[in-house]
């Protein structure tokens, strides 16, 4: 029996733009989705050690084409890699690998080449710790998670603060 996932759909987001108690939902390590708390999310922000930098058209275009580079270079299958101004969603399918391991690794390669490219993003965070990474079992859900990370993501507005 096979237990490897189709692909899986990975989210990170840039330093200090999706806090604990954020208005847009946030996710909890042992609940899932949270409503907004806007006093914790005030809390999170008075507590950030660096400004809040936000991916412009170049940086975004650097990290989805290091994600590229990395896939083919891992021979990684990539269905879309979207940077946004906030957050970047991945969807991609690997051999042998867990979730967090790949999205660790494209975070640190893109970190890179953000690091290489801008001087303001040495010696400090680009992304928030972690992120989120999910499985997809069917060619549905596939074809479910390509569509919302391109099309809908262009529809929605969550690329601001």
């Amino acid at each position: 029996m096979n237990d490897q996932p189709l692909a899986y759909f990975i989210t990170f987001t840039v330093y200090g733009t999706f806090l604990q108690g954020d208005w847009r939902l946030w996710r909890s390590r042992r609940k899932g989705s949270q409503p907004p708390q806007p006093s914790l999310e005030h809390w999170h922000r008075d507590r950030l050690k660096h400004d809040i930098i936000l991916l412009g058209k170049p940086q975004r275009s650097a990290v989805e084409n290091e994600i590229a580079r990395l896939c083919d270079f891992r021979k990684w299958k990539l269905w879309i890699a979207n940077a946004r101004s906030n957050h970047v969603h991945v969807v991609v399918s690997v051999s042998e690998q867990a979730g967090a391991r790949v999205r660790d690794q494209i975070k640190a390669n893109c970190t890179r080449v953000l690091r290489q490219g801008l001087p303001v993003f040495v010696d400090r965070p680009v992304w928030s710790v972690g992120g989120d990474w999910k499985c997809i079992n069917s060619e549905s859900e596939l074809e479910q998670a390509v569509i919302y990370a391109g099309e809908v993501q262009d529809r929605k507005d969550r690329d601001h603060q």
